[in-house]
């Protein structure tokens, strides 16, 4: 079940992207999944989900596209960075 790994993966890059711009929390991740990346997205989707569901994510709200070829790639993060400005 490489699934979880990559949705590991997804979050680490996440948490890593996120924290020099002092956020608070991930609100929004985007991923672009290739068809022919060899990945069950139901269970990609899955994995995901629950690890978005945790802190510093608390709910983030995923979107995975589809595309051509064998792509895995995190498209757009959205963060909160706590200001009230936006």
């Amino acid at each position: 079940m490489h699934e979880l790994s990559l949705a590991l993966e997804v979050c680490r890059i996440a948490e890593q992207h996120a924290a020099p711009h002092a956020a608070s929390a991930v609100r929004a991740v985007a991923v672009t999944v290739g068809a022919d990346a060899g990945i069950e997205v139901d269970n990609f989707r899955f994995c995901l989900e629950a690890l978005l569901g945790e802190p510093p994510f608390a709910g983030a709200r995923l979107e995975i596209q589809p595309a051509a070829g064998d792509d895995l790639k995190v498209t757009y993060l959205e963060v909160d960075d706590g200001r009230p400005d936006d």
